[in-house]
């Protein structure tokens, strides 16, 4: 009886909310039916209709012949320093000590952690010595050595700046445009507007790995990959580096391919019925992502599974590369990636923030990165894959000129740096061998063609055959897109 009368409640809250809502949207029609008259303009201009969730490319993109397929993403995170890798400032050796000039300085603020410190601001030139290479004549650092052979292939950007400066904001305003949270990844935006080549793969994969330097604190949130407002399943998905690669990908004991493709069909049966009541696209997304977990099952083992390749492959890349989850090896797993058509491989490096010890923790930071650099671009090169993959690397921000703490004669610390600093782009649609952008004689102003992290973003997108004012979703009544409201197009120089 009980039971009986709960179903009777519910059945009678069910009419009303039936009756109300009939009521509301009788009302919203012939309102909305109204009002369709008098915005049909900005409907037309409204952001055009998501693709499906099986992957499927955006129907309006590439806007026109792209040059490169898609993207490795490798992220130095905590700001790698500037003047201590690409940015060579020989005019500074004479000057170790000295307070940082006000008329270099102009006013601009600092961060809590130098801004009062007790010896100022001493000029702290870097101890490590530049040499040119190649054709191009691209200075690099003595830290470098492997990468400085392939400069031939990179243009550097030497000129780069934003607003952000402290870790968080900074990370955000790169991988998201924006230094709020709330706002879709890079990968999300073009995983939404190309879909994906692989159709077992995720079209968007993120791979961790902690440098020789890394420090505490130094998090990573999953929403620096997140889809934000975007549907879900373009979010990131995170690769582990050990256990299973991606979390409950293998059968639970008891469960094998055919009960498992029984109990999908029987979940989307029950979706499709959910989904024909209610109407929400989620659903249709959890019924996507669900079916690629299950064709993801067979692929992601082939593809993290290294033993196929030669031993010049650990050659080129560096023995670290057969330990799972170090930089080398994720390395040559984005190389793998980018064979199946993965559209975008986010890389993260962590241990980059050198407030102190910056000579020793550098040291061991670019031992990580110098091989697996170079060897991920010479691999993409004689794949036949490079022209048509872009490489990305850089940090949030630079580094200060002067010395956070106290100035040893081969030791220092480096503060955060927004206003200027390097990163350097190789592959699909990219200019090779150039060096674009310059800084003042203290690497702390941009002295020639500053580029904003919002031009840097649109530069990529354009690569990717897409206008980056165009690749907009509608959200709380606005046209939200990765460059915000900034108009500034792509670096027209530096693209092939």
């Amino acid at each position: 009886m009980r039971q009986l009368r709960s179903l009777q409640t519910d059945h009678s809250f069910a009419d009303v909310a039936s009756r109300r809502s009939f009521i509301v949207n009788a009302g919203v029609s012939l309102g909305g039916a109204a009002l369709t008259c008098l915005i049909q303009d900005d409907l037309s201009a409204a952001a055009p209709v998501a693709p499906s969730n099986r992957g499927e490319q955006h129907s309006s993109f590439p806007n026109f012949t792209p040059k490169a397929k898609r993207i490795i993403y490798l992220f130095m995170h905590g700001g790698p320093a500037q003047m201590d890798l690409f940015d060579y400032k020989p005019d500074l050796d004479g000057l170790r000590g000295m307070q940082l000039p006000d008329s270099v300085r102009r006013g601009q603020r600092l961060t809590g952690m130098t801004s009062k410190q007790k010896n100022g601001l001493p000029v702290a030139p870097s101890v490590f010595k530049f040499s040119q290479h190649g054709q191009s004549g691209a200075w690099v650092s003595e830290l470098m050595p492997r990468f400085s052979k392939v400069v031939d292939d990179v243009c550097f950007i030497k000129s780069m700046h934003t607003e952000a400066i402290n870790h968080d904001p900074g990370v955000s305003m790169l991988q998201t445009g924006n230094q709020q949270p709330g706002r879709p990844s890079f990968g999300a935006w073009l995983s939404y507007g190309l879909g994906t080549e692989n159709s077992e793969l995720p079209g968007f994969v993120v791979l961790l790995s902690n440098g020789s330097a890394t420090r505490p604190g130094d998090p990573l949130q999953a929403r620096l990959w997140g889809s934000a407002f975007l549907p879900s399943n373009h979010q990131g998905v995170q690769f582990r580096s050990s256990g299973d690669p991606v979390l409950y990908l293998s059968n639970p004991p008891g469960i094998d391919v055919t009960s498992r493709r029984q109990i999908l069909d029987g979940l989307n049966t029950l979706n499709r019925q959910q989904y024909q009541e209610v109407g929400d696209p989620e659903i249709e997304t959890r019924m996507s992502q669900f079916e690629m977990a299950f064709r993801m099952q067979a692929s992601v083992p082939t593809l993290t599974d290294v033993s196929d390749e030669p031993e010049s492959t650990f050659k080129l890349y560096g023995e670290a590369a057969r330990r799972p989850g170090s930089f080398a090896a994720n390395c040559l797993l984005a190389r793998r990636m980018a064979e199946r058509g993965v559209r975008f491989i986010q890389l993260y490096h962590r241990g980059w923030d050198q407030h102190y010890n910056l000579p020793s923790d550098l040291r061991l930071q670019c031992r990580d990165i110098d091989q697996p650099c170079a060897a991920l671009i010479k691999d993409l090169k004689r794949q036949g894959l490079l022209d048509d993959t872009l490489i990305v690397w850089g940090g949030e921000f630079g580094r200060t000129i002067y010395s956070q703490g106290r100035l040893e004669a081969n030791n220092y610390g480096r503060d955060h740096h927004g206003r200027s600093f390097t990163m350097w782009l190789a592959g699909g649609g990219i200019r090779p061998g150039l060096s674009y952008g310059a800084t003042d004689d203290f690497s702390y102003n941009i002295t020639e063609n500053p580029v904003h992290v919002n031009q840097l973003n649109a530069t990529l997108l354009h690569c990717l055959g897409i206008n980056h004012r165009r690749l907009t979703f509608k959200h709380q009544g606005l046209d939200m897109r990765l460059t915000g409201v900034d108009n500034r197009g792509p670096i027209k120089e530096i693209l092939s």
